[in-house]
Order: C-alpha cells, then structure tokens, then sequence
C-alpha cells in the first residue's frame, strides 16, 4: 500500500503545484484514467500524468502519445524522484 500512498502525495505536489502557477486543478477519480490530474487555465487545458521515480513504460507512453486532445491542450508527465523538491516535467507532443 506504501506504493499508492506515495502516488497520492506525488499527485497532491502536483496539483500545487499547478495551483500556484493559476490552474483549477481536478483529480481524476480513483485515479484509474488515462490521466490523474486535469489542470484548467486561463489559456490552456493540460492533462496530467504524475509518476515516481520513473517515466511511464512504452505501452502506457502509447496510450499518452495517442490520446487525442483539442487545440490548446497539452499532455505532461510529471516525475516525482525520492527527495526532489520539484517534478521533471516532459510535455507530450
């Protein structure tokens, strides 16, 4: 259970994160979706995938890379490493 716990703190830095630079933030339901956070700001939507300590492996990569989004919305993987005071963000395009 360490592992979801640890996922739920990353998701929850996350979405500070993304408060503080003036997004609404939301969490996807259990967290079970393509994506784990959906950030709404005032020019852009991104769509959020929150790891830790690893990128996503090459089948969920797919799955990121093909999801399709509107004009103006963005695909990012945010990965957390153990003790890092701030995320690796990787923009899909």
């Amino acid at each position: 259970m360490k592992c979801k716990r640890k996922g739920t703190r990353n998701e929850h830095r996350s979405r500070v994160m993304l408060e503080a630079d003036g997004y609404r933030v939301t969490r996807a339901a259990g967290s079970l979706g393509v994506w784990d956070l959906v950030a709404i700001g005032a020019a852009d939507v991104i769509l959020v995938q929150v790891k830790s300590n690893r990128g996503p492996r090459p089948e969920e990569l797919g799955l990121l890379m093909a999801f399709p989004v509107p004009p103006g919305c963005r695909k990012a993987i945010h990965i957390w490493r153990d003790y890092a005071r701030a995320a690796e963000i990787r923009y899909l395009d």
